[in-house]
Order: structure tokens, then sequence, then C-alpha cells
């Protein structure tokens, strides 16, 4: 049975995202009167690419995996939503059908608005037609800048870069060592290579080289970042090439 009440960290990671933490108190309150909360266990699919746009959707905990089939029947990953961003919402602006499937990876916890609540918040609410505005322009523009590392980085930026954002979203100090920062997203390297548009074997190589230069530890649990900085070196060296 769904929980109706977020635990405190699910409620700060709503409050502080940082588009919904923008928006005026009255906005953020009808926005939280009228949601509900879904918890899904990991792998549990929460809509389907075709169904009709039901629900507006923000991620309170865990992560959405946003996924397509391939012509093989291959899924795909293209995205991990996390906690404090909001989707579904092209779908109900344009009357279409859902365009991807969205999985709980991990036990993820998800705040929803029904499509008719949305709605209804929209026509009492001017200033959310202007916030949807700036929500839909930051993806253009992530969307553009994914699209340009893709033709102009080689893997090894485009993987620090994504090591970098994964832990600024995910990162758990170590308790060994405060300068290092666990990835608490747990992605298999055939899943992190789907996100960089390469190879595991490729993604691999590059995640041993990383190691040897003491960016990384590799673990059986996941990743480890021991040096941020050299990182970021690895990322803008090549970009400055």
């Amino acid at each position: 049975m769904d929980d109706p009440i977020l635990t405190i960290d699910e409620r700060e990671a709503i409050n502080g995202g940082r588009w919904f933490s923008s928006l005026s108190p009255s906005l953020r309150h009808d926005i939280l009167r009228c949601a509900f909360v879904k918890r899904c266990k990991d792998g549990q699919l929460i809509s389907a690419r075709g169904d009709p746009p039901e629900e507006w959707i923000a991620c309170a905990k865990g992560a959405v995996r946003v996924s397509s089939t391939s012509i093989s029947g291959k899924q795909i990953t293209l995205t991990y939503v996390e906690p404090g961003i909001w989707f579904g919402d092209v779908a109900i602006f344009d009357g279409d059908r859902r365009t991807h499937d969205a999985y709980a990876h991990g036990e993820t916890t998800i705040l929803c608005v029904a499509k008719a609540d949305f709605r209804k918040i929209l026509a009492s609410h001017v200033e959310l037609y202007e916030a949807m505005l700036r929500l839909h322009a930051r993806r253009i523009r992530q969307l553009y800048g994914l699209v340009e590392d893709l033709n102009t980085l080689p893997l090894r930026a485009r993987l620090a870069k994504q090591l970098l954002h994964l832990v600024r979203s995910y990162g758990v100090p170590c308790l060994a060592d405060g300068h290092e920062v666990r990835i608490g997203l747990q992605l298999a390297q055939e899943e992190l290579a789907q996100l960089l548009g390469a190879s595991r074997q490729r993604v691999n190589q590059e995640l041993k080289s990383m190691e040897r230069e003491g960016a990384i530890r590799i673990e059986p649990g996941g990743l480890v970042v021991r040096s941020r900085e050299t990182l970021m070196r690895i990322a803008e060296a090549e970009i400055d090439k």
C-alpha cells in the first residue's frame, strides 16, 4: 500500500529542487496539496510508452530510469531522473501519448499530480505557465549540450562529465575518507555505457584508466570518486583540445 506521506528526506528533496524551490510559496502549496505519493520497487513500471498522460510526476527518492526499446527488442536507457526533478508534463501539454518507458531504479518514491489537478493549478496560477517555460528551456539547453558533447568530445571526456554529474546528484561521502565520494546510484557498466552512447567494453577501459590515474576506484558495489579535481581536469583537457 502506498504511504500517503513523504518522509522528511523525501520532502526536502522535493522542496530543495532547483526549479520547484523557485516557485512562489502559494504555488508550491497548491501543488503539494494535490499531490499523492507512490512507492515503487526496483524495476517497477511507472509509465509505458504509448500510455495516455494521467499524471505529472516528481522523483522524491531513488531514480526513474527513462528508456526506449530498439527494433531488436533491447531496452536502451536514455537518462535517469533524480530526486527533485519533475517530468511527464510534455504529454499533458500536447495531448499526445507518452514517448518513453519509465521504470523505478532501486527503491523509488514518486510524487504525482493528476492531470485534472495539474490543469486546475495552471488555471489558478498564471505563474506556473512561465515556470514551465523556464523548465522546458532548461531541458532544451541540456539536450543541445548532450548532442554537442556526443559529436565533439571523446568518450573519456564525456565519461568524466557524467561521473561528475552523478557525484553531484547521488554522491555519498565515504566514512573512511571524507575526500572520497561514493556514487549512490547503482549503475551497471552497461547502463553507464548506454547513457554515453558507447559500448560497455570501451567504458570499462576508460574507467580502468581513470582508476590508474587516481580519479576513481572501481568496487563490486559501484564507483567511488577519489578526486573530483582529476575528473574535472580530464574533462577540461579534452574540451580545450
